[in-house]
């Protein structure tokens, strides 16, 4: 399928990684993309800190951060990096599961390569509501407490 998982200076390990790759395909699909390939890291928040500044200049913390490869358009060939220590603290300040505030975060990673950006607020809530389409049709019982819909 081309989509993997690593772990750098952590560990974590995806669960139910067929399901999620399943899901992430799917959305790939649906938004008129062919995948060549995706990868997935799993890191703490220093890793990503010290990308987030040498990449992007910005000295914060960040929970995903997306580099594009993909020279075609309609092709997604990048690399989503994913603090585990950001995902665990926003799912606990905004009351959510861990699981879904990680399904939230890769879907919002995969966004940016499919052209979605979240510079302005017209695009943060074109960009969130998209986030909740795909995590319901992933996890179509779950309870989205109402921040979600009011976070960006």
């Amino acid at each position: 399928m081309n989509i993997y998982y690593f772990s750098e200076e952590i560990s974590f390990r995806l669960r139910q990684k067929k399901k999620i790759s399943a899901w992430l395909q799917m959305v790939i699909q649906q938004e008129g993309y062919t995948l060549i390939q995706l990868n997935f890291i799993f890191c703490p928040d220093g890793y990503l800190h010290a990308k987030n500044i040498s990449y992007l200049g910005h000295d914060t913390l960040t929970d995903v951060i997306t580099f594009n490869y993909a020279t075609d358009t309609k092709t997604i060939l990048g690399d989503v990096y994913i603090s585990i220590e950001r995902v665990r603290e926003n799912a606990k300040a905004y009351k959510r599961q861990m699981a879904a505030e990680l399904y939230m975060v890769m879907v919002h990673g995969l966004l940016h390569l499919l052209s979605y950006n979240d510079q302005k607020p017209d695009e943060q809530l074109i960009i969130r509501e998209k986030e909740i389409f795909y995590l319901m049709q992933l996890c179509p019982n779950l309870a989205l407490p109402l921040s979600i819909q009011t976070t960006v």
